[in-house]
This record gives C-alpha cells, structure tokens and sequence, in this order.
C-alpha cells in the first residue's frame, strides 16, 4: 500500500510534467474535470494528479513520482471499472488513453494495441479486414482492463473469451522492470494475467489472435413484461444446445424510443432477446424461428458490421452504474420463475438491465485459466445503470435479491469484472482458494507492496508466508 501522503506543491507537479511526453493535469487545471470523469457517477474520487501517459516512458516516471511522493496509484484505460479502480482519492491516475495505438498484422492475424485503447479503437481497425476477437459489449470500455479480468463479450462463445486470445502484454511492474509476457516468457506470470486483472503491473501493449467474421448479424426480439416468463423458457431451452456460433442473451429493460417496438411499450418494462450470431442472416433466422413463433412486439434481424454494433449499444457515461454477478451450473423452472419475478423491482423508466447470459461454447473448452468456472452454463447480471441517487437503494436491493433468488443453484464463484466491491472473500470465490492462492504468490513476487490494487486485489504473499494483512 502507499506511504503516507505528502502534499504536492507546484514545483511537484512542473518536475511531474516535465518527465513526461503527456501531461499531468491537478484539480485547479482546467479540464481535470472532464479528465477526471468516468463511467460510472457514484464514482467521486479525486486524484491530487492525473499522469496522462503517452509512452512507457511516461508510466515509468508517474509511478516513480507517486512512490517519491507516497501517493496511492490507481491506472486508468476505458473508465469503466464498476468497482472504481480508475480513481483514487488523493492519489496519482496513471491515465493511459493518450496510448491508444492499433497495429493490425493481417497476413498473421494478430493486433497489437495500447494500453489505453478502447475495443472500438480495436475494432474499427480490424473491420476492413473482417478480423475480430472477442471485445466487450460495448465500443467505449478498455481493452486492457476487459481483457486482464477474463474478458466476456457477444463473441465469447465462437471465440473464447478476451483473454483466450490474448498472445502477449508489454507490462511494467511496481518495481520499474518492463516484462514482455507470453506463453515462452514468464509463463506463470502470462497464466495470472488471464483473470488476474490490474495486480501485477500496468499493461502498456497487449496482442491478441485475430479470427476471421466475414459475418455477423443480430436478432432482436422484444415483447411486454408479461410475456417475459415464456419467452424465458423458449430461450433457455433453444440456447441449451445452440451451436458456437449463436451468443446474446435475455434481459428484462426500459423499452427505448428507437427500439424496433410500438409506441405504446416505449418506457414500460419490456422482455428482449438479443441473439448474436457468426453467420449468415438466414441461419439466424433460421435459428431463431421458435422465438419468432412467440409473437414479439418489437423484431428486428438483420446483418450489421460487428464494429458498428458495438457501438450501438453504448450508454452515455455520467450516469449511476450498480451491477453484480451469479454464474449458474444449470437453470431449472423454479430459478426462471425467480428470475422473472424479481425483474419488476428495476427501476423504470431507467437504462437498467436484468440479463440472462448463455456461457458455454468456446468458453467451456478454453484454458485453465484463474477466472470463473469455465463449466458454469448461465450468468445472471443485475446491471443497474440510473440517474437519480434516490434510487441507489432500490438498485441496491433488486441486484442483491436477483442473485440470493438464483444461488442454489450457482457455481459459488463470479465473473469479477461483472461486480463492484463486494468484499474479499467475493474476490477469493471468483477464483476459487487454490488459484488465488497461486495468484496470491504471484502478486508477492511482482508486487509484493499491493501498489495495484485498485482492481479486485490479490494480496501479496511470499512463499510459506501469511497474505499482507488488510488495509482496513
């Protein structure tokens, strides 16, 4: 953890600024607070400094300014760590953004991106191509930090996850040594790399393995509330066996204005099923034929760039964002019955979500990597996303129902970049004791003084030696 604080004078931050081919910003300089902002506004930290990093270089002097200054670190790529590891009160951001490089290897079918690009810096540059890897399931969220925490996204069970197609990571650890990770290169440290999140170090470049998808195309299907608990059943029984290349979900959400739905659904809880699929639109169709039988309200299918549908689906950031996870071995009746039934405590209208997602596939067959438990067949995500701060409550407690409604029949871990902070022994369960353990050695050998831990943090343990005792 960091030292204690010593408060900056201008001198600080002019050394600060000229170390860097950034620029570091203070909270009297004019745009800190558009700098500052992130993705979530329950999120109002504010750092004494915010290092815009645009090389290597530059992350190497904003973490040698902050341990000569005892600041607390927090690193920053997309914004959208629910969990606020992209802020830190008091401290020094090591922002990343300005490092949002692309270099797409067509003949080999790799990119290579910087630390602070988003998946739609990724993506657009490989859409010419018809390459892709799995992203996340929105333009705007950073790569790194999606990719590190596992890496779920629309093409996970075609694909794999994020981190299934991660080849190697340019890291700089607490210590100032610039490692480049992969398979042959301190392969134990590439394995805690698949899950492990922002413990071990700041990611400047990652490379990933590109696939070809000279197609893709999407289904939506909407329907009132109150057809939600059959169309659930028609869902959960097609997706059982659905082939790879079929992925989306199911959620209960605020029917929007250009939503493919008749006016009089707009701003009324509606029941959707948005499948995503790596193939020709008539197969979709195809696919999909029992759930149109169901009768939607609102249908759409069709072919769509893959790029510009993640875009499609991005929420404007300054709204109030709460979410968990509850990964599932099976899905019987009495746990859609529950699921169904606890959607009407969201608020509504909001752009809050309740979301059934098929895990399997690709994910089923990948690695061992130190994530969730590549055997769980369903994710439930309360995804609370709202303006009003009255509400946080409410949210609150409809996310935390959902998943006390479907643990019996869960795995007893979680997808860790689908929660917020839920304490420690939350953090141990999405790995399980014998990976964080391993995990745990690790995190004593890279960073044996926990500077990374803004994420959900690994604490640092030697050999045969007891973890670093909490903070708190």
């Amino acid at each position: 953890m960091s030292a204690t604080l010593h408060p900056l004078d201008k001198g600080d931050v002019r050394a600060l600024r000229a170390a860097l081919t950034g620029t570091a910003l203070t909270p009297e300089d004019l745009g800190y607070e558009d700098v500052r902002a992130v993705f979530n506004a329950m999120l109002t930290a504010r750092p004494a400094v915010i290092a815009r990093c645009a090389t290597p270089d530059d992350v190497t002097a904003a973490l040698g300014f902050a341990a000569d200054h005892g600041l607390e670190v927090a690193v920053r790529g997309g914004g959208h760590s629910v969990a606020g590891a992209s802020l830190v009160e008091g401290g020094l951001v090591v922002d990343l953004r300005p490092m949002n490089h692309v270099t797409v290897d067509a003949d080999r079918g790799t990119v290579t991106v910087g630390g602070g690009a988003t998946w739609a810096d990724l993506d657009r540059a490989t859409q010419p191509y018809h390459l892709a890897t799995t992203g996340g399931r929105v333009s705007t969220t950073g790569v790194a930090g999606l990719t590190l925490g596992g890496g779920s996204g629309w093409l996970e069970r075609r694909f794999g996850l994020a981190c299934d197609n991660l080849l190697s990571v340019d890291l700089l650890t607490a210590d100032g040594r610039r490692l480049s990770v992969d398979d042959e290169h301190y392969p134990e440290l590439f394995w805690g790399l698949h899950g492990g999140g922002g413990n071990f170090g700041v990611a400047t470049s990652l490379t990933f393995a590109l696939h070809q998808l000279p197609e893709f195309c999407v289904a939506l299907l909407v329907w009132p509330a109150e057809d939600g608990r059959a169309v659930a059943s028609l869902y959960r029984d097609l997706l059982t066996d659905a082939p790879d290349a079929a992925g989306g979900g199911l959620l209960y959400h605020t029917a929007a204005p250009d939503d493919p739905v008749p006016p009089e659904l707009v701003d009324t809880l509606c029941c959707a099923v948005l499948v995503t699929y790596t193939g020709p639109v008539e197969e979709l169709r195809e696919f999909v034929a029992p759930l149109l039988a169901a009768e939607p309200r609102g249908e759409l299918v069709t072919e769509v760039p893959y790029a510009e549908f993640q875009g499609m689906l991005d929420d404007p950031p300054g709204q109030r964002n709460y979410w968990s996870d509850e990964n599932l071995r099976k899905l019987p009746d009495e746990a859609l019955d529950r699921f169904c039934a606890r959607a009407t405590e969201m608020p509504v209208p909001s752009a809050s979500q309740q979301l059934l997602f098929p895990w399997g596939g690709a994910i089923a067959g990948g690695r061992d990597w130190p994530g969730f438990d590549r055997d769980a067949a369903w994710a439930v995500h309360p995804f609370g996303v709202y303006l009003d701060p009255a509400d946080d409550e409410r949210v609150r407690a409809w996310s935390r129902g959902l998943c006390a409604d479907v643990r019996p029949w869960g795995t007893g871990d979680t997808y860790l970049n689908f929660i917020g902070d839920e304490g420690h022994d939350r953090v141990v369960a999405g790995y399980g004791e014998r990976n964080y353990q391993r995990l745990a050695e690790l995190k004593g050998e890279y960073d044996p003084d926990d500077i990374f831990h803004r994420w959900h943090d690994i604490r640092p343990r030697r050999r045969g030696r007891p973890v670093v005792a909490d903070a708190d």
